[in-house]
Order: C-alpha cells, then structure tokens, then sequence
C-alpha cells in the first residue's frame, strides 16, 4: 500500500495527461507532491530528504512547466532526480566512505526478519550492487533526456511513467536476488 502512496503522483499525472493535456497533469503533480509531504510530516513527524528533493523539482520545474507553458522543464524532473541519486551513491560511498545500497537494504530487510535472525553480506557485493545502481540511475537519466528531445511527449509520458517504472522495478529484483542467498534459513 505504501509503494501505491509513494507513486501517487505519478499515477495522478499520468490520468489527467491522458484525460486533459500536459500543464493540468503538472498542476496535479504538485499538489498531489504537496499532499504527500503533508501525509508524511503529519504522518510520520518528518519527511525524508529524497521526498523533499522530489517534492523540489515538481514545484520548482512543474512551476516553470506551468507559467511559461512550456513542457521541457517537467521534462527534466526525472532526469535531475535519477542524475541526482547516482551522485548521491557516488559521493556517500566514496568521499563518506559509507554504502548507502548498503543501508537501505539492510534496513528494508531487517524490517522483515525477527529479532534473532541475522543478515551478513559481504563488502564486496554491496560494493557491486552500489556501482550497478550508480549506473542503472544514471542510464536512466540520460535516456529520459534523450527521449524527451527525440520522441514525442505522448511517447516521453508513456516512457516515463512505464519505462522508468519498469526499469526500476526489474533492478530492485536483480538486487533482491543477488542478496537472496544471504537470506537467514527459516527455522
């Protein structure tokens, strides 16, 4: 249910880009990006940073997108969100010295186990799968790019809301298998 909430807004944009036009289905990302901070802060008590970063470039760009009517700044979010992630894992791992692949795995995963139940990898897979997201994220946004200066917005929405979704979707597998057999054995 939380995944459904977390692409709300992208399942409302994709409705109303379908049903009105491109600057009604920005209007609705932002408020819908609005109401998703509200539901965390009061929700949750905090919001964190990558809702924040998502929520920025939907004002900022869906804004611009908006005022001057002009569909290239909403074509950029995807592409300044993915780009901004891989130099996020980029810089966190080697200035911070710190795996964040690592983190959030670890914390998705140990979610699901009981208490006594360990879960071991080692360094040098969260190493791999650190590098594979960091070109996974910035595949994707050089392709979002290219595909919204090369192709029509029909077919850049489409791409966006499938084809990205898609894409990520598949990855989180690929990474879910390769840790699968560090899994602890049920009892």
């Amino acid at each position: 249910m939380l995944a459904l909430f977390e692409y709300a807004p992208l399942i409302l944009f994709f409705i109303i880009y379908k049903t009105v036009d491109i600057f009604w289905a920005t209007g609705v990302l932002i408020a819908g990006s609005i109401l998703q901070i509200a539901y965390y802060y009061f929700k949750q008590g905090k919001v964190e940073t990558k809702h924040w970063v998502m929520f920025g470039l939907a004002v900022g760009l869906g804004s611009l997108t908006i005022l001057f009517q002009d569909d290239q700044f909403i074509k950029w979010k995807a592409t300044l969100v993915y780009a901004g992630f891989a130099m996020t894992l980029i810089v966190s791992r080697y200035v911070f010295k710190r795996n964040l692949m690592q983190k959030i795995f670890s914390g998705i995963i140990g979610n699901v186990l009981e208490e006594n139940q360990k879960f071991e990898v080692p360094t040098a897979l969260w190493d791999k799968l650190n590098t594979f997201w960091i070109f996974v994220l910035a595949s994707i946004a050089v392709v979002n790019i290219y595909v919204a200066y090369n192709f029509s917005l029909d077919f850049w929405v489409n791409f966006k809301v499938f084809g990205l979704t898609g894409v990520t979707f598949v990855c989180l597998i690929i990474t879910m298998v390769s840790l699968f057999k560090y899994f602890p054995d049920e009892e």
